[in-house]
């Protein structure tokens, strides 16, 4: 028999890293007093180089543990690639409410004026039929162009932790995308990991001003207030951050992680 829920009932957001600093982002925007526990699974990164098979296990016995301590009222992944692979399975498993984070193919399918879509994601993001499906039902019609970026991943981290930006892997992810046929006639880029948004004036500044970019962050947030809809939230301590470690590489995010007013890191 479950307990009734808790006004101190934490939202749990889980990401692979910081990426999904991008969703909380747009979460306090629509739930500012809602608590939020952000776990980064940072010794399991990259995980677009991972098997189908190891992002669904290391996802769903992590989010087992996670929900089992932490009793949230509702997990949000805020990870495309761990959405595409661990959804179904985690939510056959965890008997919480799981808002998953998709590529933004719909939104990007109505803003595109040319027809030719670019997106970009991790290798094993762009490689799954969930993302087939997401063409076949929004894009019919549309041309969708896929690369593989993982170094944006870790362009992203470094960026938040104040180290350089790494121009490099940005013109390789532009260079990607407009090499393919087509890839001149790119209007819209979905920015399908949620690491990517951090990198959004860099991509900017490299794509050109005829470019748009879309990302799922702010529908990700609006689907966890409508299933939180006339919950109560009481926020009694500061929200804080667990990371799956090594500890001094957690350190590096602290002054990252207090701009999103997650005052505390914490190793699960």
């Amino acid at each position: 028999m479950h307990r009734p829920l808790a006004a101190t009932d934490p939202i749990l957001l889980f990401d692979s890293g910081v990426g999904g600093l991008t969703v909380l982002h747009e979460l306090r925007a629509v739930l500012p007093q809602a608590p939020v526990v952000y776990a980064a699974d940072t010794a399991g990164l990259p995980y677009g180089t991972k098997t189908e098979a190891q992002i669904a296990a290391r996802v769903a016995g992590l989010l087992g543990r996670l929900t089992e301590r932490l009793n949230p009222r509702l997990v949000c992944i805020a990870c495309n690639t761990a959405s595409t692979i661990a959804l179904g399975m985690v939510r056959e498993v965890l008997e919480v409410p799981i808002v998953g984070t998709v590529p933004a193919i719909k939104p990007a399918a109505a803003m595109t004026r040319s027809g030719v879509i670019g997106l970009l994601g991790t290798e094993a993001t762009i490689r799954q039929a969930y993302v087939d499906r997401l063409e076949a039902e929004f894009a019919s019609g549309k041309r969708l162009l896929r690369h593989a970026a993982p170094g944006l991943v870790e362009a992203a981290e470094a960026k938040l932790r104040g180290s350089q930006t790494q121009p490099a892997a940005i013109a390789a992810a532009v260079q990607g995308l407009r090499a393919m046929p087509g890839g001149d006639e790119i209007d819209t880029v979905v920015l399908a990991c949620t690491h990517f948004p951090l990198l959004k004036e860099e991509l900017a500044a490299a794509f050109g001003s005829s470019v748009a970019f879309v990302d799922g962050a702010s529908g990700i947030a609006r689907q966890v207030a409508r299933l939180l809809q006339g919950q109560e939230f009481r926020r009694e301590a500061p929200d804080y951050a667990l990371t799956t470690g090594p500890e001094p590489f957690s350190q590096g995010y602290a002054a990252a992680m207090r701009r999103y007013h997650l005052e505390d890191i914490r190793l699960v």
